[in-house]
């Protein structure tokens, strides 16, 4: 049986989307740009996606900008926001858990262009403190970011409750969510919640790779980061991915038709999941595991048995998981998600992580639990001591 738990890294694309990504490749392959037929039709397929992300967010279509995926998102928020709103300030303030989208790019306007950034610390279940983020505002800062869910442990963060706090102590300064492991998987109204900007990416929610978009409130400051043709108002330049936008677009639509029935699923198998690692010993289920945490995402230690060794012997039976983050790297290393909520040492390069989608079936589950059973034992004997 093959068995793929890897839809945190990416998901197989809906057959719907990859056969329109196909015809706009290869019949309806004008340049957005051209003022001829196909252009025209090139340009309302760009348009149709707009259309149909703004109607799922609530907000006006003139405000979703696409981009190459969510890290190019994330750092046209940070480092374009950050720039254009310096004269006001130079704090910006994050979670010690994010993305490493977010926190390289944190790293690079510290070091490199002089910002003041906080990283906020989390709980034992990856949630940042409210209290830390209160603590931290300042009249200097300009910025804050916090992720929709942890994509390695699944945690859901307050993300309303932050923006709340965010624009009750200042209404200028700028809230922005990676929601990359969200959107798809929960309604996120950004007006609503007080989110200014929204970073999302197709290959999360059965569509193209190399494809995504950031949601940009109509009264943000921002500068662009990419320079050339003036395409998207000038934010975004370059010609856009029709064929990606196109599958962005239908895979939107398609994840969020019949929502609650594909997450209740999603719920039943990942508590069929738990119940059955709960019968592994010396197992440590990382974050929350009820309604706090992503339907999707199981992270677990296995003390005695180091991450890379268990992922190689679930692929040799067919079975696809992580170790960590595969956006970061697949270079292993220790999570510093792992680090920040303080998992002890036995758990730190000894954990999975588990993440299904709305393909994943209940006869994967129990051959991956079946096959956990039958390997964890054998590779601790083996393990040196």
């Amino acid at each position: 049986m093959e068995v793929y738990l890897d839809n945190s890294a990416t998901t197989m694309c809906y057959p719907e989307v990859g056969e329109l990504v196909y015809n706009v490749m290869c019949r309806d392959y004008g340049n957005p740009s051209s003022m001829h037929r196909k252009g025209v039709q090139a340009e309302h397929y760009i348009r149709e996606a707009k259309e149909t992300i703004s109607r799922l967010l609530k907000v006006n279509a003139k405000e979703i900008f696409f981009t190459s995926g969510g890290t190019e998102s994330d750092n046209l928020a940070l480092i374009g926001c950050a720039r254009a709103n310096r004269r006001n300030g130079n704090h910006l303030i994050t979670s010690s858990v994010e993305h490493p989208a977010i926190l390289n790019t944190m790293r690079y306007l510290e070091e490199e262009e002089g910002f003041r950034v906080t990283y906020l610390p989390v709980d034992e279940y990856g949630r940042i403190r409210l209290e830390a983020l209160k603590e931290a505002l300042c009249p200097e800062t300009i910025l804050v970011s916090i992720m929709y869910v942890n994509n390695e442990l699944g945690t859901v963060q307050p993300v309303q409750e932050a923006a709340r706090m965010v624009k009750q102590y200042k209404p200028s300064i700028l809230f922005h969510t990676d929601a990359v492991q969200g959107y798809g998987k929960y309604r996120i109204w950004p007006k609503r919640m007080g989110i200014d900007l929204l970073t999302a990416s197709g290959h999360k929610i059965h569509g193209p790779k190399g494809v995504g978009f950031l949601y940009i409130d109509s009264r943000v400051k921002i500068r662009p980061i990419v320079f050339g043709g003036g395409q998207q108002k000038d934010i975004r330049s370059g010609t856009e991915n029709v064929p990606g936008i196109a599958g962005l677009g239908l895979a939107s639509k398609m994840i969020y038709q019949d929502l609650d029935r594909k997450n209740e699923a999603m719920r039943q198998l990942k508590a069929r999941f738990l119940e059955g690692i709960s019968k592994i010993g010396h197992t440590k289920v990382h974050g929350f595991t009820d309604e706090n945490s992503a339907p999707h995402i199981i992270s677990v230690g296995f003390a005695g048995v180091r991450s890379e060794v268990l992922l190689h012997a679930l692929e040799d039976k067919g079975i696809c998981v992580s170790s960590g983050s595969a956006c970061a790297s697949n270079h292993p290393a220790v999570s510093g998600v792992l680090k920040g909520i303080g998992a002890s040492g036995e758990y730190l390069e000894s954990t999975l992580r588990f993440s299904m989608s709305e393909f994943t079936t209940k006869e994967e589950i129990d051959y991956t639990l079946e096959t956990l059973y039958n390997c964890i034992p054998m590779l601790r004997r083996f393990t040196r001591r």
